[in-house]
Formats: structure tokens, sequence, C-alpha cells
């Protein structure tokens, strides 16, 4: 028996629930906006510069609040302290000091005398004021660049109402994650723009496979209302979104439970990314295209139009068959 987690032939009228889908999008839209410029993000050490040390304790597990209070000896300032992968391997960040990349190496310096070989140092990465400006400016850049090739390909593949309802769903699913990342006060770094880039690249595919199956539909159906169109081409599409959605979260949440620290921010945003992609190639993506009139002439009434569609159906395959 084939699993289905969502029954055949449902008739779940989701045009009927945008009038809380896009109140409730706006506010969270809103919101995230309003704590982006009040609160701000936690830019990490790739976007404010600073040093990171990954080492290795002879000791397991090791010591984390020791090593935090030797470390505060130095009088370094912000120094954060985690465990990572296994019970002996740490990660410390570092913040910017004053003095540009001099004061930087003589950090590196302080932390590897201070410790010695009592641990063994697998990474220093230090990154610098200018190198950590660049890395934002080229992340945003990416960003940016990535939802204008997107418009104009789903533009060039459907019509101007899919590619725009395309754009301001995936812009949608940008802010709201951000606005995760504000909550939560998560790091914000490099690996936070590959999980924005990777979750444009998720919900803007289960937006065009609804989107694909309205176009089919719009041909099929030509004098059906658009509201009525719409619901049955999401629920046509339902399981697929559902499946889809459910097992790539499944593989999220073991990268979750089992990937350590370093990833946890990163796996995290994926998973709510993932949330939020497929409410909004559902709840969103479809219900634009009502507001940009992508079939101004369409019937108001849903039965006469699914009526007349099988008729036409009827009579286009009796011409056939004659």
């Amino acid at each position: 028996m084939l699993l289905r987690m969502i029954p055949d032939n449902t008739r779940i009228r989701f045009m009927w629930l945008r009038s809380v889908s896009f109140p409730l999008s706006a506010v969270m839209f809103l919101a995230s906006i309003a704590l982006f410029f009040s609160v701000g993000l936690n830019f990490g050490i790739d976007f404010k510069g600073g040093t990171v040390f990954e080492m290795k304790t002879m000791e397991s597990p090791a010591d984390i609040s020791a090593i935090r209070t030797q470390l505060g000896t130095l009088n370094l300032g912000d120094v954060q302290v985690q465990q990572f992968g296994g019970d002996d391997e740490v990660l410390v960040r570092v913040q910017q000091p004053e003095g540009g990349e001099l004061a930087q190496q003589a950090v590196v310096s302080q932390v590897r005398e201070m410790f010695g070989e009592s641990v063994e140092f697998r990474r220093v990465e230090v990154v610098g004021p200018r190198v950590s400006g660049e890395l934002a400016q080229a992340g945003m850049i990416a960003v940016i660049a990535s939802l204008v090739v997107i418009l104009f390909y789903i533009w060039f593949r459907f019509e101007w109402h899919f590619a725009v309802g395309a754009i301001l769903t995936t812009i949608n699913d940008i802010v709201v994650t951000v606005g995760l990342f504000v909550v939560l006060q998560l790091e914000f770094s490099l690996s936070s723009i590959a999980a924005i880039l990777t979750i444009i690249g998720y919900s803007l595919n289960d937006t065009v496979v609804v989107y694909d199956r309205i176009r089919e539909n719009l041909r099929r159906y030509k004098k059906m209302a658009l509201p009525e169109l719409l619901d049955r081409s999401i629920n046509e599409m339902l399981s697929r979104t559902v499946m889809t959605s459910v097992t790539t979260l499944l593989a999220l949440i073991a990268l979750y439970a089992f990937g350590g620290e370093v990833i946890r921010s990163f796996t995290l945003a994926m998973i709510f990314g993932v949330v939020i992609g497929t409410y909004s190639s559902i709840f969103l993506a479809a219900p634009f295209l009502i507001l940009l009139k992508l079939r101004p002439s369409s019937v108001t009434g849903g039965d006469g139009g699914a009526d007349a569609d099988k008729a036409d159906e009827g009579s286009s395959g009796s011409a056939a068959s004659a």
C-alpha cells in the first residue's frame, strides 16, 4: 500500500482562507522589518570581523567554563566559547579588536601562548574589517541577483502575473526568515546567506510547481472562475507539496539534532524556511494571482463555470472522435 499523507481528491477552499493568510503574512512581514531596524541582526565574525579558534582539548569533556575564565583574563572584549562536534572540541570567537590586523595577530599570539600544548589548534581564522565588509556586500548582491534572474525566468516561462507573484512570495519568505534570526538572535554569518539562498530555491521550486498546474488548468477550464481554478490546482498538487516538505524536514531535523553547534543556526533557518516556503506557495503565491487579475474576464460563479468547462471538454472529445 502506498503511503498517503494527504487523501486523493481533497477540496480545501484555500482561496477562502486568503482573508486570514494575507493579514497574518502582512503582520509577520512588517514585524520582521520593524525588528530588523530596531533590534538588528546578531552579525557573526564573517561580517563584523574577528578571530575564530577551533581547538581540541586533551581532556574530555572540555571544561568550557575554565576556558572562558582563562580567556577573560586577557581582556579581549567579546569572547564566545562553545562546544561543537565531540566533547573535546571547542570553538572560540573573539571580536574585532581596535588596531587593525596587527592587533588581531596579537590576539592570536596571546591565545596560543595561554593554552600552549594543552590544546590542539585545528583552525585559526582571522577576518579583517575590510574583508567582512566585502563579504556582506557580496552576500547582498547574491540575494538581489538571484531574485532578478528568477523574475525574468518566470516572466519568460509563464506570464508577468506569475513572475510578480513568485517574487512577492519569495521576498516574504526572505524577510520573515531574517525576522527569525532577529527574534532568536541567531548568529548571522555567511552560512546564513547560504541558508537564505537555499530557501529561495526551495520556495521557488514549490511555487513554480503549483503555478505550472495552474497554467495547465487555465487552458483546460477556460470558463471556470479563477478562485475555484486556483483551489482545484492547489488541491491537485497538495499531496506532492506536503510529501516533499515532510521528507526535507526529516533530514533537516536530523541535522539539527546531530549535526553539532556549528551548523545549528543554519539548520534551524532551513527548517523554518521549508515551513514558511510551503505555507507561502499555497496561501500566498496563488492568491497573489487574484490580486494581480490574472483572469479579469473570468466567470464569477463557480459551478456554472465548471459545468461549462465539462461541456467544452465533452464537445471537443466528440469532435475528435468524429
